[in-house]
């Protein structure tokens, strides 16, 4: 409600509100990270582009390797912002989820919340996604498509209400898929650190092949124009056949559903911030983090579409493996193979190829190891903040959070089980362009409530700007682009962001008795009533306005035929 009074528990003598250093024993997340350590946590991000580069590519065509670049150059607008308000709260894990709540808060109580909710719903789902895809390419390397344990599967739940052909089901890639999953989670118990080196080993094991397969096609020239334009959006006749159509509103659809797509991966490196808790020097930490994942990730997400689309063209880009994405290996490989003048059917190329799927298995455990170290973050804060059940603010002896980590792990483990992971993705990918939204917004909104804040680093006012209207170019994508995914993909979405009240009611109403934590009492300026400080007026409510008429108006302007 507007200019609703918000109640935070006084502290009382004796509170430790923030321990400074986290150390062991005090139930804090430890201070044991630096700016390489959260960069190398994060490193997981670009592996992202193999769970949608195929779905992309085989829905909007040959712009696809445009969208590519125009999505990560938005990515990279948009962390500016995040860096800014994420120095605003040294004290705080999380992410920028956290902070941004924190602008919400004087707002309203219910707004704060859903952007916390709607990043752990984005994030979360990467641990099956990922571990699923990893298992596919198993599969494909140890047995052949018409093998019985290829197609063998237990119904268990018809989920055709949510999605027509959704099932829950065990079969051979979901077991394998809990294995890696179970893999991850014994390596994030020992904390961010720990964790963080594991990651780094990993990382340049595994980022080494997807910078190669980038960098191969421009050293050898092997770029076909004919296979990157003309620049026109695919569009299939009445038997199925592919053929350019053009810019017209059903061609603005596909573009806009290829922008909702790719943004789920792009735009994931801000994950690097969510580690402030655990940075022993914040100020300095954490706008080196993201940058410089922004940088690694520009470089990822530009030369990997770019190569992938010259070698394949636009007829294999629309096979089934490739949508899906368990060809999407076997694709890349081929690069490698091509330039290494192996034949195809060579034990050289067979090698080559084995090698490797392995390093892209690795890579995309890798981008499990991010999610759960950032979503279970996520959790932990806004446990710590009031915003979800308080069992959720338990940590080990390590400072690893794993009353958490086990939440992510259930939740995911039932998420394996899901016959359509692409329908899983999508729908979290409604929840994260609304965090985005939010959260780009609350960068202006700190600026204006609090201007006096020490912030160790503050955006450029023109990109605070331009971040702030990417939030709404965005929710065009979301409005006119989601149900390019498969109808029902926005409104599933939303439902989902709408589950966050129950839950924040029980935190808040009965755990609470509508108090919030002491946590939250430093961190809100307060007038002579002892009220919070609302200089933003009206304006977040007509920015949150404009969100939904912009959502609605997009969607109705759409075509999808």
């Amino acid at each position: 409600m507007i200019g609703e009074d918000i109640t935070l528990a006084e502290a009382r003598p004796g509170d430790v509100l923030h321990p400074p250093h986290g150390e062991p024993g005090t139930g804090e997340l430890h201070r044991s990270l630096d700016w390489k350590g959260a960069f190398w946590a994060s490193s997981g991000v670009p592996a992202g582009v193999l769970l949608t580069m195929g779905g992309i590519a085989a829905t909007i065509g040959q712009p696809s390797w445009v969208v590519w670049i125009a999505s990560i150059l938005m990515g990279f607008v948009q962390s500016f912002v995040y860096a800014e308000i994420a120095g605003l709260y040294p004290h705080k894990s999380g992410g920028a989820s956290v902070y941004g709540a924190a602008a919400w808060l004087p707002y309203s109580k219910f707004v704060a919340p859903v952007s916390v909710w709607a990043n752990w719903l984005a994030w979360s789902p990467v641990l099956a996604l990922a571990t699923s895809l990893g298992a596919g390419y198993v599969m494909a390397v140890l047995f052949g498509p018409d093998a019985a344990i290829v197609h063998w599967q237990i119904t268990l739940v018809d989920l055709g209400m949510i999605r027509e052909g959704l099932t829950l089901r065990i079969n051979a890639v979901s077991l394998i898929a809990t294995v890696f999953l179970l893999i991850t989670f014994v390596l994030q118990h020992n904390g961010a650190a720990r964790a963080a080196y594991v990651q780094k080993i990993l990382g340049v094991a595994c980022l080494a092949p997807l910078i190669l397969v980038g960098l191969v096609p421009l050293i050898t020239g092997d770029l076909p124009a004919d296979r990157l334009f003309p620049l026109l959006p695919l569009l299939r006749d009445a038997t199925g056949a592919p053929h350019f159509g053009t810019w017209d509103v059903y061609g603005l659809t596909l573009l806009a559903g290829a922008m909702f797509g790719a943004g789920w991966s792009t735009y994931g490196f801000e994950t690097a911030v969510c580690y402030t808790r655990e940075f022993g020097n914040p100020a300095r930490d954490t706008p080196r983090a993201i940058l410089a994942s922004g940088v690694l990730c520009i470089l990822i997400f530009t030369l990997v579409p770019l190569a992938f689309q010259a070698s394949l063209g636009l007829d294999n880009m629309l096979s089934p493996g490739i949508y899906d994405g368990s060809g999407v290996a076997q694709a890349l490989a081929s690069i490698l193979v091509k330039a290494m003048g192996a034949a195809a059917s060579s034990p050289t190329a067979m090698l080559v190829t084995r090698v490797f799927i392995a390093m892209l298995i690795l890579s995309l455990l890798l981008i499990v190891m991010t999610s759960m170290m950032g979503s279970s973050r996520t959790l932990y804060q806004a446990s710590v903040d009031g915003w979800l059940p308080k069992y959720l603010s338990r940590v080990n002896d390590h400072g690893a959070p794993t009353a958490a980590m086990w939440t992510d792990l259930g939740f995911n483990l039932v998420l394996l089980l899901a016959s359509d992971y692409f329908a899983v993705l999508m729908i979290s990918n409604v929840c994260y362009l609304a965090f985005n939204f939010l959260n780009l917004q609350s960068g202006w909104i700190h600026r204006i409530d609090r201007p006096e804040r020490e912030r160790p680093f503050r955006a450029p006012t023109w990109l605070l700007a331009l971040g702030c209207g990417f939030g709404f170019v965005n929710m065009v994508f979301m409005g006119a682009g989601a149900e390019v995914w498969g109808m029902g993909t926005l409104r599933n979405g939303l439902v989902a962001l709408l589950f966050i009240v129950p839950v924040f009611a029980y935190r808040h109403y009965v755990q609470d008795k509508g108090m919030f934590p002491h946590a939250l009492v430093e961190d809100y300026a307060r007038d002579e009533q002892g009220r919070m400080v609302r200089k933003a007026g009206i304006l977040p409510w007509l920015a949150l306005a404009a969100c939904a008429a912009v959502i609605v108006t997009a969607h109705m302007l759409s075509r999808l035929h």
